[in-house]
């Protein structure tokens, strides 16, 4: 397979910052994370305006200082979860004790000793590829993970590379449904971020007020096989160590894969992703178009109202 020159130099300049990383302390490489985090969103401003577009909607009730706060914050967690990723390969059992303090882990094992499986929700929040990377180490249970493919075919192997580190398995979203159905039959976890904007002909869910296309696939793959949905999140603390909690998702009053079912599936694990973001702001990705396709389904409302077919 040929490269452009373009993947080969952002592969080098991706590879070496990961061997600079590795040279230093955790702790260094952290301060040195919340800095570019910083720097990104004071002096180069990517995505700034989306974010504060995201935030403003998010909080009308908040001032421009608070909001302007909660941007950087999410800015600096970005960065930090960034040049965390490259010091995966340092981060062995025993570090990960240091690093991770489990809240509630018997919530997680009970769910495991069933032997159904599981589907475990997260977000772009806290530190998504140390949450991957502890669940299966801390618990010794390596799971699948549904990714989507980066641009760069060279820094998405080396990527999943990281996140394959301890065992869990990576298959991209497009040939995920097979991948996923063969894990739950087996009685293994599928891991899944279900926060990114789905396209404009999925389901719409409230989140923060506004309709936001979602991805069904969670829900309709726990409905169908009857795993339990296990919400869990990775919540940074003041002094960049985390706290790992679980949340399982009741399901006991939705028997069938119906459509009415799914979509209120669907809207009960995304309430609890906005739960914890509204209580943690700053660990979001609001840097992420999670509404771009609001204004169109707003433009459908009143049709969808006469006709909830049509959708």
């Amino acid at each position: 397979m040929k490269y452009s020159s373009r993947d080969v130099i952002e592969f080098g300049a991706f590879a070496a910052l990961g061997v600079i990383v590795r040279l230093l302390p955790l702790r260094v490489a952290q301060r040195f994370g919340r800095r570019l985090g910083e720097f990104i969103y004071t002096t180069i401003k990517i995505r700034r305006e989306i974010t504060y577009q995201n935030l403003r909607a998010a909080f009308p009730e908040k001032t421009m200082e608070e909001l302007d706060g909660i941007a950087l914050e999410a800015y600096c967690n970005f960065a930090i979860n960034f040049i965390e990723m490259f010091w995966l390969p340092r981060m062995n059992h025993s570090v990960l004790l240091h690093v991770v303090k489990v809240r509630n882990g018997e919530v997680f094992q009970e769910i495991r000793n069933r032997g159904k499986g599981y589907i475990m929700i997260s977000g772009h929040f806290g530190n998504w590829e140390l949450f991957a990377f502890s669940i299966c180490t801390l618990f010794n249970s390596p799971s699948l993970i549904i990714a989507q493919n980066q641009r760069n075919p060279l820094v998405n192997a080396l990527l999943n590379k990281y996140r394959s580190l301890c065992g869990n398995r990576i298959v991209a979203m497009e040939r995920s449904v097979q991948e996923t159905l063969r894990a739950l039959h087996q009685g293994q976890g599928v891991l899944m971020l279900a926060d990114q904007s789905a396209p404009r002909e999925r389901i719409y869910i409230d989140f923060f007020g506004r309709p936001a296309a979602t991805f069904e696939g969670p829900a309709v793959f726990a409905l169908r096989s009857g795993a339990p949905i296990v919400m869990a999140f990775l919540i940074r603390q003041k002094n960049n160590t985390y706290e790992l909690v679980f949340e399982e998702l009741s399901t006991t009053d939705l028997h069938e894969a119906t459509e009415e079912n799914i979509h209120e599936l669907t809207k009960r694990h995304v309430k609890v992703l906005e739960r914890y973001i509204r209580e943690y702001p700053g660990q979001w990705l609001w840097l992420h178009k999670r509404w771009k396709h609001t204004e169109y389904a707003l433009s459908h409302a009143s049709e969808e109202t006469v006709n909830p077919e049509s959708k």
